[in-house]
């Protein structure tokens, strides 16, 4: 796939929004679809097939939530950005435990935009199936011999430590939120005080500094999002 010939549908009511991104992505090669609620993007979905949907959460007729829980439903499997405000972390939560692939909050910067959509797609290419050895920077995972090295030299994790990274790996480049660790890790939801000790701990091991993150990024109140591989 060429990006250049990526068709990103943008669903958001607000005209101004729709004509900064036609304008914005379209400086940045991609070619844009417009819908102004949730019934015209149902049927631009069908009859465009888009490589990608923004999808603003806050629509006239439905919100977002219930337009992806029938996209998913419907086994619609096109990455979805949602676009939302910072302070509206349960929202952006749920979005992303109802399938969206990633979020960026208003206002935003083209440049990321771009850039979140880029790994949004890359993600779905190569989410058919695990490559048996990851790299990013100086992090190397190989999923088959359960082997981590950092900066050269191996790297010893707990089991938990171990599936944490694991599921970070897998979807490189997407939020992951702390429930879908909790349930991935545990079965169920738990104190995520209790996931955070042990992402913690993982960072020290990896010689990763939240402040400065390397490899993992907080997405605050939201959940962690490893750095996309090389």
């Amino acid at each position: 796939m060429t990006y250049n010939a990526v068709r990103v549908l943008v669903v958001d009511d607000e005209q101004p929004i729709r004509k900064l991104l036609r304008m914005g992505l379209g400086a940045e090669g991609f070619a844009v679809i417009e819908a102004r609620n949730g019934r015209e993007a149902d049927a631009l979905l069908a009859e465009e097939n888009p490589d990608l949907v923004l999808l603003d959460l806050g629509l006239p007729d439905r919100n977002g939530h219930e337009i992806l829980t029938a996209w998913r439903a419907d086994l619609k499997t096109v990455p979805v950005v949602v676009l939302s405000s910072r302070t509206d972390e349960a929202g952006i939560v749920r979005a992303l435990e109802l399938g969206a692939d990633d979020y960026v909050t208003k206002p935003f910067g083209m440049k990321e935009l771009a850039a979140r959509i880029r790994v949004a797609l890359r993600h779905v290419l190569s989410s058919q199936g695990e490559q048996p050895v990851f790299r990013t920077g100086a992090l190397s995972v190989d999923l088959v011999r359960r082997i981590v090295v950092v900066d050269g030299e191996e790297v010893k994790l707990s089991p938990k430590e171990y599936d944490i990274l694991r599921i970070l790996v897998t979807h490189a480049g997407k939020v992951i939120t702390h429930q879908h660790l909790m349930r991935e890790i545990w079965d169920e939801t738990t104190d995520v005080q209790y996931l955070r000790v042990y992402v913690r701990q993982l960072r020290q091991k990896l010689n990763d500094s939240p402040d400065a993150p390397r490899f993992i990024r907080t997405e605050t109140g939201v959940g962690y999002r490893l750095r996309e591989a090389d």
